[in-house]
């Protein structure tokens, strides 16, 4: 290794240079690398490293260039060039494998083989064998990470001496954090011999910098790493790493029993399989998650219509053809409403149902829970445990007692360890960490109970959608019936007062503070701390006054009388897009505006509901690299149905529940101006037109808002 700066001067090179040309001098540092363009056997173009590195920087990376053929002393290498920091990282490395195979000939046959199959395991498999084909490893493991770390080989190609290793787990130990971090940026990582010895980097004595060695092919492993490999008999490892989305899936592990090298142009092909194995199990699994997510809708869809087609709420839900248990993957669910339980597959019995519903009224305030080890946080539920370890409840009213519930069974899981993943580490005579339990690799069998299949994020979507439908359909068919009448009366009674005492009592004190404030802002004998106190006392006076207005918006709703009419929606949201324009005048923003169909309802309200929904769109996509916003409309039916996307901060799914409520603010939203009063007010009057409005996010994503206005 030899490491160059801007201006060809070396700054690092391997101890080991003289190994491979005796001639060299062992004073390198600070020569220029015109020194050693001269060693080679061949006839090079002059300066031609300073060409390859000119090459580089005009392609912006040295991938077409790498491997560059080159002789020294009758031996053929590879030159690689890589970029570190500002220096350019020459390597030289042999460039004949330990074997003689037609790779290139064989990758056509294996990229084929790898896109056949459909199911993932049979694509795992398969990739296995194909990559064993290539490389001839004695084995070779598709070895899957787990949320916590830990590995599992799911997929195994191997002599037929050697013993299986499929479906053995590896604690997170063996492969931790940040060399996990490593496998996201190199793609494959060669131990052609364990019992090589590294050579050490010289530099001059004054120098201070470091050589980060991500990037290089040469660098040498950690020596617990090279044990631990000892441990296990393996003298040679190869590793390709598999991403999905992004994170590290897990790799495709190689092992030989004797030393083994694969030259740089099999170890690019090598990486080619990698990420051709990578799209694929994305695909798989998004063709997956897409046909559950068919399903689930579809289920949802029927329920909808099935709520809108019954009086009774509990009849739609646990007595038609599609039932609660239908939205989401479970084996049993539970309704509580109006003081009765209705039971759906397998759940606990009525007494223990009694005993947990005691215990979710006693959680707090979230309306979303959701747990795959109930025991663990409720030990009543150790009785029944078997048949509901995994609990999702999505609270329709707390204050009466309003629930749904879905219940998942246990899962045990027998895992094999290759050996007792809990069993400490110890520390040799010679200072090296014993990586124990791998002396020996004994099979170690733990029992996993109590947990069950974890919840998804589709399952939570579903959910979040299934509540909206509910509460829309207790409200307006349930809820007159029910207690709703006197408290509405008794609260917009409370709120028209509240409203009178907040526009006489608190606005004129506030408009008198911001008044001395901004007098006294003038006085040039204030000190510069005191101006800037005055400033933000007049800032939380402007933050009071607009949610005191806010307020008085939201209670005016409910007594403002409708004035139903035909409005033209396009020239509406044409109006609200221009003003949007300059007021936030993001340079980069793209508002986008599809069918806009009009509709029929109170034009100043219906102004409101957008004015609000697509303000907050372009706040807060604002700061997204390339912000865009859509608004659309679709006629179905006798249903007028409205979109108005972003691709803004998002809102965490536990928080979906919530964002109509009063002042309620999410953790992510502090820095941006606002009330929290907006969506309120939007919900209030989609209600008063019997519309619904429905949210859809994810954070760092975007989000969606589906309006639903009747077409009459």
């Amino acid at each position: 290794m030899i490491v160059i700066d801007t201006e060809m001067i070396i700054q690092f090179h391997s101890n080991n240079i003289s190994n491979f040309i005796p001639q060299v001098s062992d004073l390198l540092i600070g020569k220029s690398i015109d020194y050693l363009e001269n060693l080679p056997d061949q006839a090079y173009q002059a300066n031609f490293i300073r060409q390859l590195i000119t090459s580089g920087k005009t392609n912006k990376g040295f991938e077409r260039i790498n491997p560059v053929p080159i002789t020294i002393s009758g031996i053929q290498y590879y030159l690689i060039i890589s970029l570190s920091d500002g220096l350019y990282i020459l390597e030289f490395e042999l460039s004949a494998s330990s074997f003689q195979l037609d790779v290139q000939g064989l990758m056509g046959n294996t990229i084929a083989e790898i896109l056949t199959y459909n199911k993932l395991e049979d694509l795992l498999e398969n990739t296995a064998i194909q990559v064993k084909q290539i490389i001839d490893f004695d084995r070779v493991m598709v070895y899957r990470f787990a949320k916590d770390g830990h590995g599992e080989v799911v997929a195994e190609s191997k002599n037929p001496d050697l013993s299986p290793w499929l479906g053995l787990h590896y604690p997170a130990s063996d492969i931790p954090r940040q060399a996990r971090e490593l496998y996201k940026l190199n793609l494959t990582r060669l131990i052609a011999d364990v019992d090589s010895i590294p050579a050490r980097i010289t530099k001059a004595k004054n120098n201070p910098q470091d050589l980060d060695l991500t990037y290089s092919q040469l660098r040498a492993v950690s020596p617990i790493h090279i044990q631990y490999l000892k441990n296990m008999g393996v003298a040679s490892s190869f590793s390709i790493s598999l991403k999905f989305k992004d994170e590290l899936w897990g790799l495709i592990a190689c092992h030989n029993y004797t030393p083994r090298f694969i030259d740089f142009k099999s170890r690019e092909y090598a990486k080619l399989i990698g990420q051709i194995t990578s799209s694929a199990l994305e695909f798989r699994q998004n063709e997956e998650t897409l046909r559950n997510e068919n399903e689930f809708s579809h289920s949802l869809e029927k329920i909808i219509k099935q709520l809108m087609g019954s009086e009774s709420i509990e009849k739609a839900l646990t007595s038609e053809e599609t039932t609660l248990l239908d939205i989401v993957k479970c084996d049993g669910a539970v309704l509580v409403h109006d003081k009765k339980i209705y039971k759906l597959g397998i759940t606990p019995n009525d007494q223990q149902l009694l005993d947990l519903i005691f215990w979710i009224n006693d959680q707090g305030k979230d309306t979303l829970y959701q747990t795959d080890n109930l025991s663990a946080v409720y030990s009543e539920a150790f009785a029944y445990q078997d048949s509901a370890s995994g609990l999702l409840i999505s609270v329709l009213s707390r204050e009466l007692g309003d629930y749904l519930i879905w219940f998942r069974a246990e899962q045990i899981q027998n895992l094999r360890w290759a050996g007792n993943p809990d069993k400490p580490a110890t520390i040799h005579d010679n200072g090296l960490l014993n990586i124990s339990p791998r002396n020996s690799f004994a099979i170690w069998t733990e029992t996993i109970a109590g947990f069950s299949e974890t919840w998804s994020v589709d399952d939570i979507k579903s959910v979040i959608k299934l509540k909206e439908e509910v509460n829309y359909g207790l409200n307006h068919k349930a809820g007159t019936a029910r207690i709703m009448n006197e408290r509405l009366k008794l609260a917009y009674q409370e709120l028209e007062s509240f409203s009178y005492t907040i526009s006489h009592d608190l606005k004129n004190p506030i408009a008198s503070i911001k008044s001395y404030a901004q007098l006294l802002i003038r006085d040039q004998n204030i000190l510069e701390r005191g101006q800037q106190m005055l400033h933000r006392i007049a800032d939380r006076a402007d933050q009071m006054n607009l949610m005191i207005n806010a307020v008085l918006d939201y209670s005016r709703i409910g007594s403002t009388a409708m004035l139903f009419q035909p409005i033209k929606t396009e020239s509406l949201i044409i109006e609200i897009v221009n003003d949007l324009s300059l007021i936030y005048a993001a340079e980069n923003l793209e508002i986008t505006i599809g069918e806009v169909p009009d509709l029929r309802g109170d034009p100043i309200m219906v102004l409101q509901v957008f004015s609000n929904l697509i303000s907050n769109a372009v706040k807060y996509s604002q700061h997204s690299i390339a912000p865009k916003v859509h608004i659309s409309g679709e006629l179905i039916g006798d249903k007028i149905h409205y979109h108005i996307v972003d691709n803004g901060i998002g809102i965490a799914q536990n928080n979906l529940l919530n964002i109509f409520e009063l002042f309620n603010r999410m953790d992510n939203v502090k820095d941006i101006e606002g009330s929290g009063v907006g969506l309120a007010i939007v919900k209030r009057i989609m209600e008063k037109h019997e519309g619904t409005i429905v949210a859809e996010s994810e954070l760092g994503v975007g989000s969606t808002f589906r309006l639903t206005f009747n077409h009459s």
